[in-house]
Order: C-alpha cells, then sequence, then structure tokens
C-alpha cells in the first residue's frame, strides 16, 4: 500500500440504518442520556494529504456537515448502494453553491447505477437549476487516486451484496460486512487502525456481530480496532466498552482518531 501523510478520521455517524435512537423505542440504549448513544447513519470524514475525504453520505448528511463545521470537501466515496449510505447526496450542492466547483464522487458500477436511479433529475440533459453538480469516477477493485491519496479498494460481503471498504495508508475503513474474503485479508493486514461494523450481539445474515468482529479483529492485528455500524441491540456504549480488548473501542459520533 502507498504511504499517505498523516490521517485524521472523523466519524460522523456510527449508527446502523435507522440511526440510535430508534423511532418510538422506549429501550435503554434509546433512552440512554450519554451522547455516545445518540448514532446517526454511519459516514466518515478523512482528512489526509490537506483533502477532506467523505466515506458515504447517508440521509443524515447535512447535520454531520453542520456538526463539524465542515466548509469544504474534495470526494464523496461510496461503499455500495443502500440508502443510508447514498441518501444525502442531493446535500452536496451546498458545496456547489459556495465553493462554485464539482463535487467528484467515486464508486461502484453498482452504485452509480443506484445513484441515477435515486436521483434521476441529477442526469436528466435539461436539468434544473440547483441540482447538485458532480463528477463521477467509477471505480473497481485496482487501486485509485483523488489528489495525491492513494486508496485501495476491499472488497468485503454484506450477505451476497459486494461493499467496498477502503484501505488508506495505515488505515482501513469497512462497514456493512458480514464476510471478508480471505483473498482480501492480506490488504488490511499491517493496517494501524482497522474500522470494522459490529451489530449487535447476536448472528445476523448480512452484518458481523461483535464476536465475529472481535475474531477477526484479532487475526487481522492492527494495532488500534474501532467498530461501527451499531445497533441498538449491542447495548449501553459505556457497557459493552468495559468488555473489550485493550485495542478495541466502540467508535462513537464525534470521535477523532488520529494515525501519525
Amino acid at each position: 500500500m502507498s504511504r499517505t501523510g498523516p490521517i485524521k478520521i472523523t466519524f460522523l455517524g456510527t449508527g446502523t440504518s435507522i440511526g440510535v435512537p430508534v423511532i418510538a423505542c422506549n429501550c435503554p440504549v434509546c433512552k440512554s442520556s450519554d451522547p455516545r448513544d445518540k448514532r446517526f447513519r454511519t459516514s466518515a470524514l478523512i482528512n489526509v494529504d490537506n483533502q477532506n475525504i467523505v466515506i458515504d453520505c447517508g440521509p443524515d448528511f447535512r447535520f454531520q456537515m453542520l456538526k463539524q463545521n465542515v466548509e469544504d470537501i474534495d470526494a464523496v466515496i461510496f461503499t455500495h448502494e443502500h440508502r443510508d449510505h447514498i441518501a444525502g447526496l442531493d446535500d452536496v450542492r451546498a458545496f456547489n453553491y459556495i465553493l462554485n466547483k464539482n463535487i467528484p464522487i467515486y464508486g461502484s458500477a453498482n452504485v452509480m447505477e443506484a445513484i441515477k436511479t435515486e436521483f434521476p433529475y441529477i442526469f436528466t440533459e435539461t436539468r434544473y437549476f440547483g441540482v447538485p453538480q458532480l463528477t463521477i469516477h467509477e471505480i473497481d477493485a485496482t487501486e485509485f487516486s483523488i489528489g495525491p491519496t492513494r486508496i485501495l479498494p476491499v472488497n468485503v460481503l454484506h450477505n451476497k451484496l459486494p461493499v467496498f471498504g477502503y484501505r488508506i495508508g495505515g488505515l482501513t475503513y469497512i462497514t456493512d460486512a458480514s464476510m471478508i474474503p480471505e483473498e482480501e485479508k492480506h490488504k488490511i493486514f499491517g493496517s494501524e487502525v482497522l474500522v470494522l461494523n459490529a451489530l449487535r450481539n447476536s448472528k445476523h445474515i448480512s452484518h458481523l456481530s461483535l464476536s465475529e468482529a472481535l475474531l477477526l479483529i484479532e487475526e487481522l492485528k492492527p494495532a488500534r480496532a474501532y467498530l461501527t455500524h451499531i445497533s441498538h441491540f449491542l447495548g449501553l456504549h459505556s457497557e459493552v466498552e468495559k468488555k473489550l480488548p485493550e485495542n478495541v473501542r466502540l467508535a462513537y459520533d464525534n470521535l477523532i482518531v488520529e494515525i501519525p
């Protein structure tokens, strides 16, 4: 993997597709007063090589940008096409207006097809004023560049759906995975920080459980690991943290992690 400069990852959201708290739920997690139990849909902001790269923009994207006072982004890269990872794309138009530039987006052929279906008004020949201005970059499993930053996709499976994780220097970011193929694990070894999804305690058809995520972390041996895409079923943040290995933490919204 090509070297990059120092990396800062800001966890914009660490929740599952319906977020936490869940509408109308009265469980202890959803009623918790701990801000770490309040989770927007999963997304991250990567600052590297003097660039701001967003991974996924779900339905909470506008709030996430305002919360972090983000004034510029250089690209959005997508892991996969589910709505909780693409639904906020329309809100990039604020950057179009303020910065007078197109926003590059990167994703697989499946992602780009889903975006064109979800947001047809962006791509019509006669577009009305004010639609997002995008520059589309369709990627495959080979390494690609955003400015000076080299990014290596990691193929994982979300049940049967192909999903991209991403290796950027010492950071590997994987969400919505239920399985990492053996032939892809070599891309992850040597990570300083591994971000991995852990939906709940019990097994799930399309996400890693906490025990499955911990077994993978033990195998892949990152120096540090952070768990994301967390549902209210996992439990209270303060209680779950007590049970984790020393080098593993639960991510939470607005957490910032730096990698030299």
